[in-house]
């Protein structure tokens, strides 16, 4: 092997010096090879056809094989033109043909280029589309990532606390067998659209809670309450804590807030349609409720019972339960999406308002409507309701900037407030019943004086503030405003402004004092609960 190899090497290296011609056809070879038998040089095409054909050598007829054809490694030769190829209309026949086949292959790569853009479009779509995928499904992991962290602590608080089940009830007649099927679950009760009226004993339940509550304000006068923070001191509270993971991720916005000062609990609705209980001083839930079908905004919490009212744009008001988790009553009362909720002094009732133009007064036990009624003299949608502190009149806003007060007994409007542009967004009475404070898209807020049925004081706001929530601590010293931040005013002639919080990164949607106003909770479209008080 290695003297084939150094013989191949010396005739390789030898035929680089002299002429190349093939001994079959005496030319030179555009492919030249070797044979090892004969030690000629031929042309291969001409060789291998010999060989396929004989199976022996041209020169001396020895057998020769594939094995035995070694290629010769040499520079290319350039033949000369044939003598047709020298006349100027064949060289003019070789340009035309070149020209020919450069516009060929030119069309050609254009094709290639055209098909090649086409699968770069298609690709980069496909690309773009499985970033959209991989974005939503980042999305809903995080969103199900804090359903789970809010799940958690109610899981471990139904694992400490499980719930008891009742003995089966049997009787001498009838003794309960292991074949006896399951009692159904109670179901929800749907109230009927009909209003069956105000009874005698409704209207004197009511007319004895008006005096009781005007004689118990008479005799606290205009002091401020023991316990009561001074403007001084409400400078100094600043954020106590926040909450961003009660409601979903997905459907970002908390859109409305009530206290349950007797158990130190928090209620708010949220555009994940859901409601939920909050322990301020746990810090944790205590319960989601779910069952209306589009955003909750308005939930009222009842200050001696565990019920909670709430509101929808899905036309219903629900009264919950808040020990066995359940909606007790769905009050299909209106045909719009319901503005607004009250709760009447007595606790024992719930006004409600919609865009259908109506409101509605509704008993909470029963869950029927007992009077329905529309303002005949305008035709504009109610857009918030509030009761007075003694129960025996209200307040609405409408959509064409109109404030009314209604006489419930009589169920017409007593007085009309106008001043405003733009719908109201809200209404709130002073807990002493002197003061109405009103808000609309107008970057005011106005306080009227019911005792002269007049506007006692403007309020202007910064340039697009937009006021959510309104509502005064339990004295009527204080009004707080949310909006683009929290802020709070005290009520006197100059009403001052005491202190801002801008923690919320947006707007934020309600507001409401604690007990004494020793904290206040905001809650915000950036889906966070907030407490303020003293360091």
């Amino acid at each position: 092997v290695k003297f084939k190899t150094l013989q191949h090497y010396f005739i390789q290296s030898n035929l680089r010096t002299m002429a190349l011609i093939c001994s079959l056809s005496n030319e030179v070879p555009e492919v030249p090879v070797i044979s090892l038998a004969s030690k000629h040089i031929f042309e291969k095409r001409l060789l291998e056809k010999y060989v396929a054909e004989n199976g022996s050598d041209p020169i001396n007829g020895e057998p020769l094989s594939d094995e035995q054809i070694v290629p010769l490694n040499t520079t290319p030769v350039q033949r000369p033109r044939p003598p047709t190829a020298t006349s100027i209309p064949a060289i003019l026949k070789i340009l035309q043909d070149e020209w020919d086949a450069c516009m060929l292959h030119s069309y050609t790569l254009r094709q290639q280029l055209q098909m090649t853009r086409q699968e770069l479009s298609y690709a980069l779509y496909q690309h773009d589309a499985a970033c959209r995928v991989i974005a939503r499904q980042d999305k809903e992991v995080t969103a199900a990532r804090e359903a789970l962290a809010t799940l958690k602590p109610q899981a471990a608080m139904a694992a400490q606390n499980p719930i008891p089940v009742a003995a089966p009830v049997t009787t001498p007649t009838t003794p309960t067998t292991p074949t006896e099927p399951a009692r159904p679950e109670p179901m929800e009760v749907e109230t009927q659209l009909v209003p069956i009226g105000l009874s005698v004993e409704v209207i004197k339940q009511l007319q004895q809670t008006h005096v009781e509550l005007t004689s118990r304000r008479k005799k606290r006068g205009k002091e401020m309450p023991e316990g009561l923070p001074t403007a001084q001191q409400l400078k100094h509270y600043t954020q106590a804590s926040s909450h961003p993971g009660l409601h979903s991720a997905s459907l970002p916005g908390i859109l409305c807030l009530d206290l349950l000062p007797t158990s130190k609990r928090t209620v708010t609705g949220g555009s994940d349609r859901n409601i939920v209980v909050f322990d301020k001083d746990a810090e944790k839930i205590i319960t989601t409720l779910k069952g209306h079908t589009k955003k909750v905004t308005s939930v009222v919490g009842h200050p001696n019972e565990n019920t909670i009212m709430s509101a929808s744009p899905d036309t219903h008001v629900r009264i919950w339960d808040i020990e066995s988790e359940s909606c007790k009553h769905t009050l299909r009362i209106h045909d719009g999406p319901v503005t607004g909720l009250s709760l009447h002094p007595t606790g024992d009732y719930v006004l409600s308002c919609s865009a259908d133009q109506h409101w509605g007064f509704s008993d909470i036990s029963t869950g029927k409507l007992l009077c329905k009624v529309a303002d005949q003299s305008v035709s504009h949608s109610l857009t918030c309701c509030q009761f007075h502190p003694d129960g025996l009149i209200f307040g609405t806003g409408t959509s064409d900037s109109l404030v009314k007060i209604w006489d419930f007994k009589e169920q017409k409007s007593a007085a009309n407030f106008p001043g405003h542009s733009g719908p109201i967004s809200a209404i709130a009475f002073s807990e002493n019943g002197y003061y109405l404070a009103t808000s609309a898209d107008d970057e005011v807020v106005k306080l009227w004086d019911l005792r002269k049925l007049k506007n006692f004081k403007t309020i202007s706001l910064e340039d697009k503030y937009t006021v959510r929530g309104l509502t005064f601590d339990n004295s009527g010293h204080y009004l707080a405003v949310a909006g683009p931040d929290v802020r709070v005013y005290q009520i006197s002639k100059q009403c001052d402004l005491v202190v801002t919080w801008d923690a919320h990164t947006q707007d934020a949607t309600d507001v409401r004092f604690g007990p004494n106003a020793n904290y206040i909770a905001s809650v915000s479209n950036d889906r966070t609960l907030k407490f303020y008080m003293a360091s």
